[in-house]
């Protein structure tokens, strides 16, 4: 029969996987409490750091519909449940795991389907939301200018044109000198 707490832990876990955005594996095994501590604190509101044990991480993953992710509940487990942005906890998962050669990356899993730890190397490589949001806006405000140009272009060249008429009636009228009477 099962432990109420183990039963409290399954569930939880399990709606852990339900609710985040993106889960990502990692082995922990050589990291102190306060090199753990930091890493959840690198990992801000973006994500919840949690170690568990592989079975009932396992009984989770199955009760949530999460497949794909068995091969990696071995050893000490510790998941990632990312709520934020995924780009933001791959990227202080990766640069953690740089600092300390502790935490390993074992792979992890986003819409519907499991990671490699080259595909969540790729996520972390990516740029923020807000960093791809700013290279959006820049880019429209750039073809919105060269737009803007382009309309007003006509405009001036026939602003141009008219001068340059007007310019040359001038010409024509004013500075020409005065024919000499024929002579007979």
């Amino acid at each position: 029969m099962a432990k109420p707490d183990k039963v409290a832990a399954v569930a939880e876990i399990a709606e852990n996987f339900r609710t985040s955005s993106a889960t990502v594996v990692t082995q922990y095994s050589g990291l102190s409490v306060a090199q753990l501590s930091k890493l959840r604190l690198a990992l801000g509101t973006s994500a919840n750091y949690q170690v568990a044990k592989n079975t009932l991480v396992k009984r989770a993953a199955t009760d949530a519909g999460v497949e794909g992710l068995e091969d990696l509940f071995v050893g000490p487990t510790a998941i990632a449940f990312v709520t934020g942005e995924a780009v933001d906890a791959a990227k202080a998962l990766r640069d953690f795991a740089k600092d300390n050669n502790a935490l390993v990356i074992k792979g992890g899993y986003m819409d519907g389907r499991a990671l490699t730890v080259e595909e969540i190397t790729q996520i972390a490589d990516l740029d923020s939301r807000e960093v791809l949001l700013a290279k959006a806006a820049g880019a429209f405000k750039a073809k919105l200018s060269q737009a803007a140009a382009l309309f007003q272009a006509p405009a001036a060249q026939v602003a141009r044109l008219a001068a340059a008429l007007e310019d040359k009636r001038k010409d024509e009228s004013g500075d020409a000198p005065a024919e000499a009477p024929a002579e007979s």
